[in-house]
């Protein structure tokens, strides 16, 4: 399991991550991301809504050459010891100039945070290599939880998870593959994540039990994304 960071400040609009922090267990969208990015050997990598570099520290302690992009000065300040380069821009006023191209993208938890998503990715598909990859995480409006609140007459924002007061858009499988679509990139391979009960649950109850009810939720999310899954990853190649 990976050591989760500090949380930071409690703006948690794009590019002001602070509030949240790495989830490590090996179910988590993080784990995932890392686990098919793999070892960057020398490639380049631009890390979207880098934060105080949250991933692109293991990033490139996996050998890419991380650029990251973010919107907040203070957590750029913070992430760029961990990135080859950092540029401070808003996704939301436009994409900046950013030297591609990149062998990979990662967009981690950040595309629900914006106002017009998908001209953003499309905006980043075009600093892509001809081969490159980018890999998306975003959560999952219609889980189970979800629906049973509806039922119940409550959509009540919070903190964090799905209906973080900061996300500006929301998603279902569909609606997700429709964007990268629409964005010019095409879908090559998807995964369900959890509900993340390390981060939910008091410390003084992780142990054996929860990690046998954390890897049959890891199960179910993945048996049935539509209901199930807490959040999504694809990884996409340009058309």
């Amino acid at each position: 399991m990976l050591k989760n960071e500090r949380p930071a400040s409690d703006d948690g609009r794009v590019g002001l991550a602070s509030r949240y922090t790495l989830k490590g267990d090996p179910y988590s969208s993080h784990s995932v991301v890392l686990d098919w990015l793999g070892e960057g050997q020398g490639r380049r990598l631009l890390d979207v809504g880098a934060a105080d570099g949250l991933l692109s520290r293991l990033l490139t302690e996996r050998g890419w050459k991380v650029t990251g992009l973010e919107a907040d000065p203070v957590a750029a300040r913070a992430g760029a010891a961990h990135c080859e380069r950092m540029i401070v821009a808003d996704l939301d006023a436009g994409i900046p100039p950013l030297h591609g191209p990149f062998d990979a993208i990662v967009c981690a938890d950040v595309l629900e945070h914006l106002r017009d998503p998908q001209a953003a990715l499309a905006a980043l598909r075009r600093a892509l290599a001809a081969d490159g990859e980018v890999v998306i995480s975003i959560p999952n409006v219609a889980h189970l939880w979800m629906r049973l609140s509806l039922l119940a007459g409550r959509f009540e924002y919070a903190e964090r998870g799905i209906l973080d007061r900061t996300h500006l858009r929301f998603f279902t499988r569909r609606t997700l593959a429709a964007l990268v679509a629409k964005a010019g990139l095409r879908v090559v391979r998807t995964t369900s994540t959890p509900v993340p009960l390390y981060q939910v649950v008091p410390e003084r109850w992780h142990g054996r039990a929860l990690a046998a009810a954390h890897a049959l939720s890891a199960g179910s999310a993945r048996l049935l994304p539509r209901l199930l899954a807490y959040q999504f990853v694809v990884l996409a190649r340009s058309v």
